[in-house]
């Protein structure tokens, strides 16, 4: 069971890599992340609650991921010139 949540959620996070946006991306990554993470603590805790745990985890990793992500695009769109750009001539 360990084992399969680990391979699914490895594979959801190489194939969501390639989103349009940072926030997508970073929603992606971090529900992968947040699965393998809450399914071992879930496991580890003695209880079997493995399968709950990673759903947790996948839960508040792709939020966080989801609000780095966004910032980062906020960031490189206060970056990116709006209007015309001058460039002076070679001599």
């Amino acid at each position: 069971m360990k084992r399969t949540i680990l391979v699914i959620a490895a594979a959801a996070s190489v194939a969501l890599t390639g989103c349009a946006t940072k926030a997508q991306t970073g929603a992606a990554v971090g529900a992968g992340s947040g699965a393998v993470i809450g399914g071992v603590i879930g496991h580890n805790s003695g209880k079997g609650n493995t399968g709950k745990g990673a759903a947790i985890g996948a839960a508040a990793g792709a939020l966080g991921g989801y609000i780095i992500g966004n910032e980062m695009d906020k960031s490189d769109a206060q970056q990116q010139p709006t209007g015309p750009t001058q460039v002076e001539p070679a001599r």
